[in-house]
């Protein structure tokens, strides 16, 4: 392998990505450090350039080319055969072959020794050397420690499904064994779903933790096979339905408490892709103080839920946890002496002292007949899974102004932005101005892992977009990663959000015809209304979540 002579630090200087003093500073750390950790690992970490920024430099000088891993077709039978270890010295995937080269994607092409290393080992043939991002490569050797862990738990279900006609009576299947595998792995990963998806040769289980997909196993089409048949069962579905998506629920015992699960199928062109929400009984009933509400927003919130009437709209794109905020104030504001309804699709979570309703729309039974239908129940507070369409608006509304509490939820990306959405709807502004006492919008951002949490500097690049949030001085956080956190640097989530109460000025400017964007200049200039990536920074600087996390689910104003 030809090694060729490159001073990162003096390139990017070059490039005008880092001033001398910054080298300077960075060179110094690396001193520090007994020369223990490499230039760009120290650029990094303190925030002066991005991975891609040194890819693009390293690219540049090197004459290697970048490839996006994603978009290539990897062999991973054939990358299981390479050394681990050898592999992830070199930080390095042997993506494909041909007669004359073994393609290698690396994030780290100075380093020749592992690099040359990596070569004597897989074969004759010389290296051609692409540069790839350090995450894509790391998800790969993620997915092959999975292969490898699985591969023994595979062949014994295997074994066990060509004998399962001689098992024991009352012994349990190797299918069921294998779903409580699954099932009790990712409640304990602290999951909130479980996807198995079908490909052309293969299965893959992903776990989502923290609103983040991970693969938790790989199976055989055969394995695949099996297993959905008596998840569909379990479900109570039609087996013998391969073309409509289906939707079913069940209950299961892991580890002596009972879970609920809601399953979905769906057609794909391999087979029906399975998605199953882990329904923990004990989280629906969280406090408000739980949510991760700051101490303003919290006061706002509580106020409007104790409203006499009116409707409160909680917003956000799915999975951002609308459902259990609105399941927080039922709780909150539930007792002997008042009467709560909800209509939902579906009812995920059972409450003590409300009367929950599952809309059925082959019988009719849709929001807007169920609100109808609550009216003449004599209710204090209706919740309304969510507003869909103008008749469920219309009974939302007609039910707030003849004295009515009604909760409900909404697709929108900010609190104003449901004002414009109500009309689009086909609500007249005065009727939106009458009924609507406040908007709260949300969304999830990971925490960080108190176990491996450790100051960091982010990127210039990432400050900047929120400059106008920070103090003068600030420090910011990160999980580097460990066994309690699964390696991510994150464990569990919280809410950042924003509250738009609904004052007798903002109330004439909505009935006047005004829009998103008025509503926003209005409430942002002339009450205590907050954006919701203030929220999030406000979070980060407390050392709860990460920038980089909260510009995930929101962006700067």
């Amino acid at each position: 392998m030809i090694q060729k002579k490159v001073r990162l630090g003096d390139l990017l200087v070059e490039e005008g990505l880092l001033s001398p003093k910054q080298l300077e500073h960075a060179l110094d750390l690396q001193k520090q450090s007994n020369f223990t950790k490499k230039l760009g690992q120290i650029l990094v970490e303190e925030g002066l350039v991005t991975q891609k920024d040194l890819l693009r430099v390293l690219s540049k000088q090197l004459g290697y080319e970048f490839v996006d891993l994603y978009g290539e077709k990897i062999d991973f039978e054939r990358l299981a055969k390479y050394p681990l270890q050898v592999l992830k010295n070199a930080k390095a995937i042997p993506f494909k072959e041909d007669e004359d080269y073994i393609y290698v994607a690396t994030s780290d092409p100075l380093n020749y020794e592992a690099l040359e290393v990596l070569e004597r080992t897989i074969g004759m043939k010389p290296l051609k050397i692409y540069l790839a991002l350090e995450e894509d490569i790391d998800t790969i050797f993620h997915r092959l420690s999975i292969l490898e862990d699985s591969r023994s738990i595979i062949e014994e279900v295997k074994r066990e499904l060509a004998s399962e006609g001689l098992k024991k009576e009352g012994e349990e299947s190797a299918v069921v064994r294998l779903i409580h595998l699954i099932i009790k792995d990712s409640i304990v990963r602290r999951a909130s779903d479980i996807h198995i998806e079908p490909d052309e040769k293969k299965a893959v289980v992903r776990a989502r933790v923290d609103g983040v997909l991970n693969e938790t196993f790989v199976f055989d089409s055969e394995i695949y096979h099996a297993l959905s048949t008596r998840l569909k069962l379990l479900g109570g579905l039609d087996i013998g339905e391969r073309r409509k998506p289906q939707d079913g629920r069940f209950s299961m015992k892991i580890e002596s408490k009972l879970y609920d699960f809601r399953l979905s199928a769906t057609p794909t062109i391999y087979g029906e892709s399975l998605v199953m929400r882990i329904l923990d009984r004990e989280k629906a009933l969280l406090r408000l103080e739980e949510l991760g509400f700051e101490d303003k927003n919290l006061e706002y919130f509580e106020d409007m839920i104790h409203s006499p009437y009116g409707i409160l709209l909680i917003t956000g794109p799915t999975g951002s946890g609308k459902t259990t905020t609105l399941y927080a104030a039922l709780n909150e504001i539930k007792s002997i002496h008042n009467k709560v309804m909800t209509i939902e699709d579906p009812v995920e979570y059972h409450l003590p002292l409300v009367q929950q309703v599952q809309v059925n729309e082959k019988t009719g039974l849709t929001f807007a007949v169920a609100v109808r239908s609550f009216l003449r129940q004599d209710p204090d507070v209706i919740l309304i899974g969510e507003v869909r369409d103008f008749d469920t608006l219309d009974a939302a509304a007609q039910a707030s102004l003849t004295g009515h509490l009604v909760f409900s939820t909404l697709h929108t990306n900010d609190a104003p932005g449901a004002i414009s959405r109500l009309v689009q709807m086909g609500l007249k502004p005065y009727m939106i101005a009458d009924a609507m006492i406040g908007v709260v919008a949300q969304r999830l951002v990971r925490r960080i892992c108190p176990y491996c949490k450790s100051e960091t500097k982010p990127p210039r690049a990432l400050l900047k977009k929120v400059q106008k949030y920070l103090p003068a001085t600030s420090t910011f956080y990160k999980g580097n990663g460990c066994s309690k956190c699964d390696f991510t640097g994150y464990h569990g989530r919280t809410m950042i959000s924003e509250i738009l109460k609904i004052d007798e000025e903002i109330a004439k400017r909505i009935s006047e015809g005004a829009n998103k964007f008025e509503i926003y200049e209005y409430a942002i200039n002339n009450t205590d209304f907050k954006p919701m990536i203030a929220d999030g920074v406000k979070k980060a600087l407390k050392g709860i979540t990460t920038l980089e996390e909260v510009l995930r689910v929101t962006k700067e104003k």
